[in-house]
């Protein structure tokens, strides 16, 4: 049985993570949750603490949502030891993150961001160098809490553009009519997922 850690994103619990988790368990996977307070301590702080599980677990796959897919991009960059097999970002903003530094422009949405406020900045660029597969699932339903502030341009998924999500050298990139959000609950999502853990290749979406 392979192992699948999977890690959330900001100012929801790991429990958010759940019936994802469980459709992979259906699959054959089995899945570790990693649960941190996102906004409240530094990301380095999260990043190591997930590095400890991850050299618990052993060999294993990496599903991060959002700001958790993040901090794998920095686990995985800063630990060349940890042992992965595939590794799913879903509505990770890799590039920054359009929503994000317009919450970021008033006091009180910097404090919401917290310590995760620099993750969100613009012109931060994504490139994937391991040998490890890496795959991308965006969303194009634009329905998530960073349009509270106003309409993102371009194709999104309510908080995260699809352009902020391209990675270089990442593997695959599906775009799925999903909202941020929704990404943990649709069945259509996970369906992509345990494909491309399975086999580091997404299903051809269907329309």
């Amino acid at each position: 049985m392979q192992d699948v850690i999977l890690v959330h994103g900001l100012w929801v619990p790991g429990a958010v993570m759940r019936p994802l988790a469980a459709r992979l368990e259906r699959a054959g996977f089995r899945c570790r949750i990693f649960d941190y307070l996102g906004a409240l301590r530094p990301m380095q702080e999260h990043v190591e603490r997930l590095a400890r599980l991850a050299r618990e677990v052993g060999p294993a796959h990496f599903v991060g949502h959002s700001l958790g897919g993040l901090l794998l991009l920095q686990l995985l960059g800063r630990h060349a030891e940890v042992a992965a097999g595939r590794i799913v970002l879903l509505g990770t903003p890799a590039r920054g993150c359009y929503a994000g530094r317009r919450i970021a422009r008033y006091p009180a949405g910097r404090w919401l961001l917290g310590e995760s406020e620099e993750l969100w900045r613009e012109g931060r660029a994504a490139h994937w160098t391991r040998r490890e597969a890496l795959g991308v699932l965006a969303g194009s339903l634009p329905f998530g809490l960073g349009r509270l502030f106003g309409r993102l341009p371009g194709v999104n998924d309510g908080v995260v553009r699809l352009e902020e999500t391209a990675i270089e050298g990442m593997a695959e990139r599906v775009v799925l009519p999903v909202g941020h959000s929704a990404m943990l609950i649709s069945a259509r999502v996970a369906a992509q997922v345990c494909a491309f853990l399975a086999d580091g290749k997404f299903l051809a979406p269907s329309h």
